[in-house]
């Protein structure tokens, strides 16, 4: 059974689709590190996606150092390595840039897009599991 949910919206790539839903599921503690992940096989079969765009969701997130390959065991949630705040925010600066660039183009005050993202923030915040504490790329545990 594939460890996420995904509710496919037409006009977005069920590719990115997925990866986004993989990756919040890692995130937010759905998987974690040593957990199983689909095989190819399963993953296409259980999203009723193409086999070809199942292995290259799988192959991405290899790629990304989310996932990595046992021999026998299969595909598992890759421990994430140990990082700095400002090395975690760095992988951010096309996707904050183009969040940026979006909310100009569409007339968002500054602070209605803050308020945006904090709202997101503790919208996700409210799925982790109540043991974790996860903190910003900052280091703060306060917005």
């Amino acid at each position: 059974m594939t460890p996420f949910r995904v509710q496919f919206e037409s006009g977005v790539s069920i590719f990115e689709q997925v990866v986004y839903a993989a990756k919040k599921a890692m995130i937010v503690g759905q998987l974690r590190p040593g957990d199983a992940f689909p095989s190819v096989r399963s993953l296409s079969k259980e999203l009723k996606i193409n086999p070809n765009t199942a292995h290259k969701i799988v192959t991405h997130l290899i790629s990304e150092g989310l996932l990595e390959t046992r021999p026998g065991i299969g595909t598992i949630v890759a421990t994430p390595p140990d990082s700095t705040g400002k090395e975690r925010t760095q992988l951010l600066v096309r996707e904050v840039e183009a969040l940026v660039l979006e909310a100009k183009r569409l007339g968002i005050a500054h602070v209605d897009l803050i308020n945006a993202v904090a709202t997101q923030w503790d919208s996700l915040s409210r799925d982790e599991a109540p043991s974790k504490s996860r903190t910003p790329a900052g280091g703060s545990k306060s917005r």
